[in-house]
Formats: C-alpha cells, structure tokens, sequence
C-alpha cells in the first residue's frame, strides 16, 4: 500500500463514528519507593511508601485510546464499572480521550472495576493484585448494555465488540439478545475479538490471531504452539464459510491472512529492526480493523493497514501504544516486509533449479529471467572474506560501550541481556554502513541508560574504535596477501571472480556496493585484482548516510538508464540490499554463504535473506554455469 492511499484512508476517518463494548479495565502502576515507610504501630509491621504512581485504561479501554489517536468523528463506549475509586477514575480518563461515557453503566453490588495494580521495584515487578475477579453482572445492567449496544448500532458506522475477561459475561442470555440484535441489524459492522466466546456470537467480522483460529476449528493447540499457513488457510475457510463474514487471522511478525467473499489474501508482515514490545499490538490492529472497514476499505487494504498500525505500537517500549496517524504515514514511506516467513524458517521446504544447489524461492522469478542489464554486488561476504569475523569484533565494542564502567562488574543476567540484545542488532543490521550500525549503537547505550550521558560517544567515536579492532584484522590478512602466503581464492567466495568474468563476457555492467568505507573497498578490491571488472562504479561509505547508502545506488541506476524492474540484478549476503532490489523491482539473489568455508550454505544467513526478499538463493557460485543459464534464459 502505497504513502498516498494511507493519507486517503487517514482523511476518511475523520467522519467515522466508532462504539466500543468491552471489558473496560484500568491498569496501575505503583513505583515503590526504596527506603519504604515507617513501622505500623498498630501492626509492628514494615509498610511501604509508593513513589509515584500512574493510571491507564486498560482492556477496552485501551482500544479507545487507540481509536482516539486515529481522531474519529465520535466514539461511545458501552460496558460496566463498579462504584469505586477505579471506576470514577477510569470514567474521567475516557472523557479525556474524547470518549462519550454516558452509556458506561455502573453497577452498584457484586461489581469491582477491573483494576490490575503493578508494583514495581525499579525492573522487579511484585505480585499484581487484581480486583473484579469475583464478578458477576446483574441482568438489569446486561439489559441496560444491550439497549445502549442497539442505540449504538441504529446510529454508529461500527461496532467494536471486545471481551478479554475471564467470566466477564456472566449470563449466557446476553449472548443469545446480542445475538438477536447482530441479526436485526444484519447489514451493520459488529468486529468481534473475544478471547472467551469466540464462537458463540454471529453476524459479526472477526479478529482472531492464529491459535484462537485454530481453537473455532476445535483443535486442541497450547498459546505457543505453531500453527503453520497451511492449517491457518484451512481454519479460517472453515470459520468463514460457517459463519460467512470476513475473518482477519493475524499471525504477529507472518503478518495475517484475511478470509472473504473473494478468498483468501495474505498480507506479508513488517520486520523492525529496533527492539520491540507487542504489549498492546492487537488491540492496536483490531482498532484499525474496525476503523477501515467502517470507512469502506476493502479488507485486504484494510489489514496491510493494521500492520501499519502495530508496526507502530511494537516499538513504544514499556507501554501500552498508540498508532497516530503521522506516525502510521512514517512507517507506509519505506515498509521493510518480512517475506516468506514458513520457507525461511523450513529447509525441508526448499525447491531448487535443475537439480542444482540454486534454490527458487519464488516460483514466478523464473518468468522475468532474460532481461537483465545491470548488476550489482555487495563485498563483504558477497565477494570477498577478508572481513569475516567483523561480527565478533562488533560485539565486544558494543558490549563493552553499553555496560561502561560496569563491565567487569556486571552480573550475568544483565551481561546476557546486554549481550542478547547486541547480536540481533548486530544480525538484523547485516549489511547496512557501519557508520548507521554506530547509530544504532549510540541509541542502545541511551537505552540501557548504564553511562554517564556525558560520557557516551557520538556515532563516529564508536566507529572509531570499531574500525581500529577490524582494520587491525584485516591489514593481518592483507600483509599474507600480498607476501604470497595466501591467495586470492583464500579470500573470495567459490567460484566469485570466475562468475564476475562471465558476466562481464556477457556485456553485462556491474557495479559493487558496500557498508564498508569506500577507501578501504576500493582498496581490498584492487588487492583481490578484479576492481577492473566494475565498470559501473566501485561505491561504499562516505561517513554521511544522506550522500551514500545501497538504496540510493540501485535507485541511480534504475534512473539513469531507464531499467524495468527485471533489467537489474542484485546478489548480496546481507538483508539491506534484498530488501531495496525487492522494492525497486529486481531480481534478487541471496547467497548465503559460509565465510569460513567460502563454500557451502549458511543456514542462519539463508533465513534472514529468504525473510528480506530474495528470490533465489545460492551457497556460493561453485554452479556459476547453472546460476548464468538460469538468469540469462538458457535452460
């Protein structure tokens, strides 16, 4: 979905009037305070002192915040509170959110306004003490919600319809008048996310994740159990031809699947980079569900916009997120998708070419082969391996930047916590300019907050030292190089130069692209000895990423010749430059190699590149012959 299409969706829901039935909960935080409180003289016992404390809507009420950050047009939400402290003071916080309250029944006897009271220790967090448990909902007030639900369905455009509390539904007549009431109203839009009664309500659209799916079907499955897309496609048909109305299946980092009268349409899911936090990410979804549709989306549209949405909410980390609308735009501009999440993770499921090591991840790339022009490499890993081992130079420097002074001190669990945190960045930024990773690196020590801000670097102090450890590394291997102790081909990829030089044959212009300085690029290349061979240019990292990075030369090349998507071809190891020639259109090819071995297939790089986009992938260029048949139509 294009930026443009967001913004005409956006602008649609500033005439949306949205209602929220649900569990309306209110959740606290209590941050303690270290050096507590006197001694009960009543008691003898120790007491203890709260800090500072916070109050948010919780549960149903969380979907309203959600909903308000989108600015609707108007929203009413329809439940029950207890007369409490709680209820009064989860009332006052859906007023301030814009939300008309007048049809939140508060029940006198036998109610408690679901409250969820954390008591925090600095990052230790105490029991929680839970109120309502013990509820149980009179018929008068289930009668009063009914009414105002019908109010809501004579004059609202959408219905949302949450349940998330064990037993919040006290009497199954509720079920059977809401019921009558979807009915009645047949043509409205009632979205239903129920965790408990699922499959007792009718007429209505469904958000339900992949397990919940599963479980309409009757299949006993646990929470975390995997639910692989071929019995995702199978529930949701099941639950969509039963209850014929559309069904979203969301599915987390897969991305979702959506069931209706045209069949069935997945929506590939979004891959952040930063760390996250899905606290929250599906009341963001069903939000956005429920606002689209009511806007009259049509539902494939409807979920890659909810993606947008909880691509949002899942990097605001330590609370319950919101998606506005500028920052869903921000993420439409330049979406990362996460393609093929079953294939990558499953080599079993792997189809290769010609009885060959050359892998087809998309069965249709073969149709656009023939054509191409233009190619472009990346280096490290690519071509060459001088660098291998970059990673393990990396992960010290970063380690050793965010625990600071606290180094030699720390305890393990922070030690691994730390450590854990740096290798998925370190993966997930495979292939980006050093200098972006030393961003990255910046942000972190932010993060765990363990430095003295004074005391932490900027992006090019940390490069610094990085550079000084690798070139140490590099200028080692370059020395055995040029002494004649090694070779070339102790430092290239199988069968590498001899396929630059068939390509080269075929008039092809090629061009290398890497994170690496370019200096130092240009400089190992000349070593290697087949700098020559890229006519098109030799390019890597000027220290400013708003002059350099692979995205901006695939688009040059792209303009300056005029290419059709299928006129350029870009091999690399790293996900940065799949993901770009997969936005630009090209053919993608991952090689995911071993750098130790400098030949063979990297199972861990596999997946990650398979997730990036490419459309084949290769071990090394050992079947250099296969691989040109392949791409130049010669088979």
């Amino acid at each position: 979905m294009k930026t443009k299409r967001v913004k005409e969706i956006l602008e649609k829901f500033k005439n949306v009037k949205i209602a929220v039935y649900g569990d309306f909960c209110l959740d606290v935080y209590w941050d303690m305070d270290a050096e507590g409180s006197e001694v009960s003289v009543e008691t003898g016992l120790q007491a203890e002192s709260v800090h500072k404390q916070s109050y948010s809507p919780g549960g149903a009420g969380n979907i309203v915040s959600n909903i308000a950050a989108l600015k609707p047009k108007d929203i009413k939400v329809i439940g029950v509170v207890g007369d409490d402290i709680f209820g009064n003071e989860l009332t006052r916080q859906l007023k301030n959110l814009g939300a008309d309250t007048s049809s939140l029944t508060v029940q006198k006897d036998l109610f408690n306004t679901y409250t969820y009271i954390k008591r925090m220790h600095g990052e230790r967090e105490d029991p929680r003490i839970d109120f309502g448990l013990s509820n149980k909902r009179s018929l008068e007030t289930d009668d009063e919600i009914l009414k105002n639900i019908k109010i809501a369905l004579e004059n609202y455009d959408v219905l949302v319809f949450n349940q998330q509390v064990v037993g919040s539904i006290s009497n199954e007549s509720f079920i059977e008048k809401a019921n009558e009431l979807f009915n009645e109203f047949n043509d409205k839009i009632v979205v239903l996310d129920s965790r408990h009664y699922n499959g007792k309500f009718r007429n209505v659209y469904r958000k339900s994740n992949e397990i919940e799916t599963a479980v309409l079907n009757g299949v006993d499955v646990n929470p975390q159990d995997y639910i692989s897309f071929a019995d995702i496609k199978k529930h949701g048909k099941k639950v969509y031809e039963q209850f014929n109305k559309p069904i979203f299946v969301t599915c987390g980092a897969r991305g979702s699947v959506i069931f209706d009268e045209t069949g069935i349409n997945e929506v590939s899911g979004i891959q952040i980079n930063n760390k996250i936090d899905t606290v929250g990410a599906g009341d963001t979804s069903l939000s956005a569900i429920s606002f689209c549709l009511a806007a009259g989306i049509s539902p494939k549209e409807v979920a890659e916009f909810a993606n947008f949405a909880s691509a949002v909410t899942i990097q605001k980390l330590f609370t319950t997120g919101t998606a506005c609308g500028e920052e869903i735009l921000e993420v439409s501009k330049d979406p990362d998708y996460n393609y093929s999440p079953e294939l990558a993770g499953d080599l079993r499921l792997a189809k290769y070419y010609n009885n060959s090591e050359i892998e087809i991840c998309y069965s249709n790339v073969l149709s656009e082969m023939g054509n191409i022009k233009h190619v472009v490499f990346d280096h490290d890993g690519t071509i060459s391996t001088q660098r291998e081992g970059w990673e393990k130079i990396m992960e010290p420097v970063m380690i050793k930047a965010i625990l600071g002074d606290h180094y030699a001190t720390a305890d393990k669990t922070l030690y691994d916590n730390v450590r854990s945190r740096v290798l998925d960045f370190i993966d997930k930024s495979t292939g980006i300019q050093t200098i972006v990773q030393m961003e990255g690196l910046v942000k972190m020590v932010d993060e765990f907050n363990l430095v003295p801000k004074g005391a932490i670097l900027d992006k090019f102090g940390y490069k610094e030292i990085y550079n000084d450890g690798l070139m140490e590394m590099v200028n080692e291997r370059m020395y055995k190089l040029n002494s004649g102790e090694l070779t070339v081909p102790d430092f290239t990829m199988k069968g590498a130069v001899q396929f630059l030089n068939a390509l080269k044959e075929k008039g092809m212009k090629i061009y290398l692209a890497s994170g690496t300085d370019k200096a130092d690029v240009i400089n190992e290349a000349k070593s290697l000895g087949y700098d020559d061979l890229f006519d098109g240019g030799i390019y890597g990292s000027v220290g400013d990423i708003s002059k350099y990075s692979k995205k901006m030369v695939i688009e040059d090349i792209i303009k300056k010749n005029n290419l059709k998507g299928n006129e350029l071809l870009v091999i690399g190891d790293g996900p940065v430059e799949i993901k770009e020639c997969r936005k630009a259109n090209g053919i993608a090819v991952g090689i995911a190699s071993d750098e130790v071995r400098r030949y063979g297939l990297n199972q861990d790089k596999r997946i990650r590149l398979i997730k990036s986009g490419a459309q084949i992938i290769i071990p090394d260029f050992s079947q250099a012959d296969k691989l040109m048949n392949l791409l130049f139509n010669k088979n």
